[in-house]
C-alpha cells in the first residue's frame, strides 16, 4: 500500500468526499461497530494527536506500544481486517453520526493545518516520539482502513 501525503489539502479532501459518502445506515463489510462509532472511534486517535494535554499510556502500556506494536501502524502494510483494538479506543455506546462526522472532517483538517513539520519528531501518547512519516503512514492507513471497511 502506498500511503498519500495525508498532510495535504488534496489527500485530506479525498477523503473528505469517502467520509461524505457515510450516512448513519452504511453498513460494515468486516467488524462491529456502526459508521458512528468508527468516526468516534478516529476522532480518539486523532485526540490523541491533537490534544497536548492527552494523557500517556502508562509506562509499561507505553513500552509494549512502542516497542512490539507501533511498527506494525507506522509502515506502509495495510492493516488487516478485525485487527485488534486499543481499550480506550473501543466505541460501544451509541454515537451521533452527524457530530462523529462533522468533527473528523475538522480534525482531518486541522491535521493539514498544522502540517508534517509539527508532527515530525513529536510525541504519541502511546507509541512515542514519531517521524512525521511515521505520523502520515499510522493516520493515513488508519483513516483508509476504517472508510474501506464501510466501503467507502
Amino acid at each position: 500500500m502506498k500511503t498519500e501525503n495525508i498532510f495535504t489539502e488534496a489527500v485530506a479532501q479525498k477523503f473528505t468526499t469517502r467520509i461524505n459518502n457515510l450516512s448513519a445506515t452504511t453498513q460494515p463489510k468486516w467488524g462491529k461497530m456502526d459508521a458512528s462509532q468508527m468516526m468516534a472511534h478516529c476522532n480518539v486517535s486523532y485526540e490523541m494527536a491533537l490534544d497536548e494535554n492527552y494523557k500517556k499510556s502508562n509506562g509499561f502500556i507505553r513500552f509494549i506500544l512502542k516497542n512490539l506494536v507501533k511498527k506494525g501502524f507506522v509502515n506502509e502494510k495495510p492493516l488487516a481486517k478485525n485487527s485488534s483494538t486499543a481499550k480506550e479506543m473501543l466505541i460501544k455506546e451509541v454515537k451521533n453520526f452527524d457530530k462523529e462526522k462533522k468533527q473528523l472532517i475538522e480534525n482531518l483538517h486541522q491535521f493539514v493545518s498544522k502540517g508534517e513539520n509539527y508532527f515530525d519528531g513529536k510525541d504519541h501518547p502511546g507509541f512515542g516520539v514519531m517521524s512525521k512519516q511515521e505520523w502520515n503512514n499510522f493516520y493515513y492507513k488508519h483513516l483508509d482502513h476504517h472508510l474501506t471497511q464501510f466501503g467507502v
